[in-house]
């Protein structure tokens, strides 16, 4: 039996190659600041870029930009006249993030905007096609809230770190203060019962939950 690296990295190896750029920032992350397992990387990458080809969005809303590096990756599909709207809270990320948005040319595609989402997305008034939610957890259901009375019929929402860690499953014993596993827990049998959507859960890294509005 193959081992679960052993299939991550075959996966890897028969999906198409991050750009030289994309490849740059994911390896600058990694270097040079903490937390980089944020980072959406090649395969996830890879896939938000797939899904924003085949959705050809309008208007692409992402909650959670880090370093940028699935914002280029979900811009890639963007329509001729696309924007994408992505929102950071940590301030400290904003010059690092602009600079890639310059050397790939999306600075004026990629609006970038530093602050709390929840103060921030109430002044976007647009008609989302596809949404990725990647911000802190505990927040997730806040989120959800917020932007989906603003996706289209037919659009999609993209929800990061819904298996976080592993801790998410039945049997993962969870201690009372551990709030992040709870709130994803339950955001997760949220959406399950959420009869505005439909759903498809994806194993892949940390857990991609898709999700269609009806």
């Amino acid at each position: 039996m193959y081992s679960p690296d052993e299939a991550q990295l075959y996966a890897d190896q028969h999906t198409t190659a991050e750009s030289p750029l994309l490849a740059r920032l994911n390896r600058e992350t990694h270097v040079q600041l903490l937390h980089a397992r944020m980072l959406s990387g090649h395969a996830q990458g890879r896939l938000l870029s797939m899904v924003s080809h085949m959705v050809r969005p309008h208007r692409v809303l992402e909650l959670g930009t880090f370093t940028g590096y699935s914002a280029l990756c979900l811009a890639e599909g963007l329509a001729a006249e696309g924007v994408l709207h992505t929102v950071e809270q940590n301030p400290e990320l904003e010059s690092r993030i602009r600079r890639y948005l310059r050397e790939a040319s999306r600075e004026t595609q990629i609006q970038l905007h530093i602050g709390d989402a929840r103060t921030i997305l109430p002044t976007l008034h647009e008609p989302w096609d596809l949404v990725f939610i990647d911000a802190d957890k505990i927040n997730n259901d806040t989120y959800y809230e917020l932007v989906l009375p603003q996706v289209r019929p037919g659009g999609f929402v993209l929800i990061d770190n819904v298996l976080w860690g592993g801790k998410v499953v039945d049997s993962y014993p969870v201690k009372p203060s551990d709030k992040d596993t709870h709130a994803v827990r339950a955001f997760n049998d949220k959406v399950q019962a959420d009869e505005r959507v439909e759903n498809v859960f994806l194993p892949l890294r940390d857990g991609l939950l898709l999700v269609r509005k009806k």
